[in-house]
């Protein structure tokens, strides 16, 4: 395996890859440049040097057990992380990196020109390796699997890719963590994974009372921290034992853990197919939008006597209702000739359409004032409303903070926006929105309290600078102790002291750390093993992946039942496949104009009793370690074709 990338996913991924699913993986990283005198532009560090310095104060890149220790207690070693510096993944530098032997590809720069470039030069060099690459760009990623199929196919004539397995998967970690983050910082939100057709949904659930269990739903996927109310627990951290977060808990666990709070999955279906658009001749003028409310009732007063005054002279003259209207106009806009000769009701309707016309000539300014105003400002930045409350105040409009931020607007959830840059990528997508935002550094004093943050239900901090969220936490806690706050950490050590320190100042407020690397690595290591993840969902620091699997192949699932396929702390089977095997679509995650209405619903409600078949395809819920375990031992009937492809290695 070789993963390729300039941030924290990059070495997150690697560790993934490394430590849970026990791969020999080359890690390629920016080389820094030496700063001492005579060094050149092109003298990089060697191993001792930027990489293995970066490597050292990661978390998660360290091998959490030395190789020695581990032979002694007759476990499989962990394989050698190896590292190779380059300033961009050019051809020398992938082929130095063993691409044209290596079963995947992981390139997650934050570049996604880097990465495309990077993409079709790693095709060219091994049609048959399996891509997984790091985009931001949806409309490109929609085209670029496509790309890349046909430049392997053009590199190699006649390859079958799906017969090897090999694909190209295009993920963002921005989607991936962006749901995640905004459920963390509204109470009750239910966590939902979506792949084109198929929806799960999953949600956070509190016992009724005392020594109680709260309701399962369909199952219990975990079980919370029983150290949730405990200042010196480790509630959002991967630490607590017994007393932490549990993954997949058998009913004897559900049933002992009373008083505990779970994470229960509510639906497994298709979702519901998107709306269609609006046609051309339904279109609608922005009324609300461009005018005040006093003035749309003004309006409306003044059309009704307009039409009062034009049924009345209808009734004095007896003119048709269009030719009275028609007078009556005339009237108010004083451009008929007076009355004289007239009967004096006449001639009263004429005066009052004239007062009628004065009380209109101020309206109409009032409303071309309006609409030009709304039209100038729909280009400028929003302020927040003064009675403003129960909101969520964003910090950070990056490529994360806006994909959080238009899945908090499509819940109806209402924001307020703080970016310090008025150039970030999120700030277009609030001016569309109509989100107010305000522009200024959340260190600066004042900045939060424009925000409304003493009247904010919660801060969600995702700026990519980890002392900038907690400085952005510790101020808003000593403006609103009791304010729900979540925080973008990266660092699982850092994250765990941060939060027993805010409970124990704050033990009656809520407190969650999410770290995006984390979230995404999960599915980014899934998609490199070759198999259709379809999404990871949090459990406080801890992650629960959920993935298709096809039952042959697969000891642990192939003629068992249902209830005895389920591994307690390692995976459990969720959801069946009820579709033939030739009418079956060949992923849930791809193909996004397949019709759903041809193949059955999947079979959520499952028997307990039901024998899976080698035929049949399973949606499974795991851990990372149940999921490696489980790829670890499926792969076997691809392995021999993954073989025949120019001398591949892991």
């Amino acid at each position: 395996m070789v993963v390729c990338g300039d941030d924290g996913l990059a070495h997150r991924l690697a560790a993934e890859l490394r430590d849970v699913y026990e791969e020999r993986v080359t890690l390629v990283v920016p080389a820094a440049r030496d700063v001492r005198p005579g060094s050149g532009p092109g003298q990089g560090r060697t191993r001792s040097g930027a990489g293995s310095v970066l490597l050292g104060w990661l978390p998660g890149a360290r091998i959490r057990t030395p190789a020695a220790d581990r032979a002694a207690a007759g476990e499989t070693p962990v394989p050698e992380l190896r590292v190779l510096e380059a300033y961009l993944p050019d051809e020398e530098t992938l082929a130095a990196a063993g691409v044209a032997g290596a079963a995947a590809l992981a390139l997650v720069y934050e570049e996604d020109e880097t990465n495309v470039r990077a993409a079709l030069v790693a095709r060219r060099l091994n049609p048959r390796l399996r891509l997984v690459i790091r985009l931001y760009n949806r409309k490109l990623g929609q085209h670029l699997e496509d790309l890349l199929d046909q430049a392997a196919l053009v590199a190699e004539p006649g390859i079958d890719l799906r017969g090897l397995d090999s694909a190209t998967t295009v993920l963002s970690d921005a989607d991936t963590a962006a749901p995640a983050l905004a459920a963390s910082a509204i109470a009750g939100t239910s966590k939902v994974i979506q792949a084109d057709g198929l929806l799960l949904r999953a949600v956070e659930r509190t016992p009724p009372g005392p020594g109680q269990v709260a309701d399962p739903g369909l199952c219990t996927l975990a079980l919370l921290s029983a150290t949730a109310v405990d200042p010196a627990g480790a509630d959002g951290s991967e630490l607590g034992g017994d007393r932490g977060p549990q993954l997949l808990p058998d009913a004897r666990s559900v049933a002992a853990a009373t008083g505990r709070g779970i994470v229960a999955l509510e639906a497994v279906s298709h979702a519901a197919a998107a709306p269609a658009g609006r046609r051309l001749n339904q279109v609608s003028l922005p009324v609300g939008s461009l005018f005040s409310r006093r003035l749309r009732w003004s309006m409306a007063g003044i059309t009704a006597a307009v039409g009062a005054l034009a049924v009345a002279s209808s009734l004095v003259t007896g003119d048709t209702p269009l030719h009275a209207g028609y007078l009556t106009l005339l009237d108010v806009f004083a451009i008929n000739d007076p009355a004289l000769d007239q009967p004096r009701e006449q001639q009263l309707l004429q005066i009052l359409a004239g007062f009628v016309g004065l009380l209109l000539l101020p309206v109409l300014v009032a409303a071309a004032l309006e609409a030009l105003g709304a039209f100038r400002t729909a280009t400028a930045l929003r302020r927040p409303p003064r009675g403003l409350s129960g909101h969520v105040v964003l910090l950070g409009l990056g490529k994360v903070g806006a994909r959080v931020l238009a899945r908090l607007r499509e819940l109806g959830i209402p924001v307020v926006c703080v970016e310090s840059d008025p150039r970030a990528r999120g700030i277009a997508l609030a001016r569309r929105l109509h989100v107010p935002v305000v522009v200024g550094d959340v260190t600066d004093e004042g900045v939060l309290e424009a925000a409304r943050i003493h009247r904010a239900h919660a801060l969600l901090a995702v700026t990519s600078s980890d002392t900038t969220n907690l400085e952005a936490a510790l101020y808003a806690r000593s403006v609103k102790p009791d304010v729900r706050v979540v925080m973008r950490l990266y660092d699982n050590e850092f994250a765990t002291a941060v939060h027993r320190t805010l409970r124990e100042a704050h033990p009656a407020a809520l407190t969650r750390s999410r770290s995006v690397s984390h979230l995404a690595a999960p599915a980014f290591a899934g998609a490199m093993m070759g198999r259709q993840v379809l999404g990871a969902i949090p459990v406080e620091r801890r992650v629960l992946v959920f993935a298709v699997l096809e039952v042959a192949g697969h000891p642990q699932l192939q003629g068992r039942t249902i209830a005895e396929s389920f591994r307690p702390g390692a995976w459990r089977v969720i959801a069946l496949d009820t579709a033939a095997p030739e009418n079956r679509r060949l992923g849930l995650t791809t193909e996004p104009d397949y019709d759903v209405a041809r193949r059955p619903d999947l079979v959520w409600d499952l028997r307990p009793g039901y024998v899976l078949r080698p035929e049949d395809r399973v949606v499974m819920a795991a851990t990372r370690r149940g999921l490696a375990e489980l790829l670890g031992r499926g792969q076997a009937r691809t392995a021999g074709a993954r073989d025949t492809g120019a001398g591949q290695s892991g």
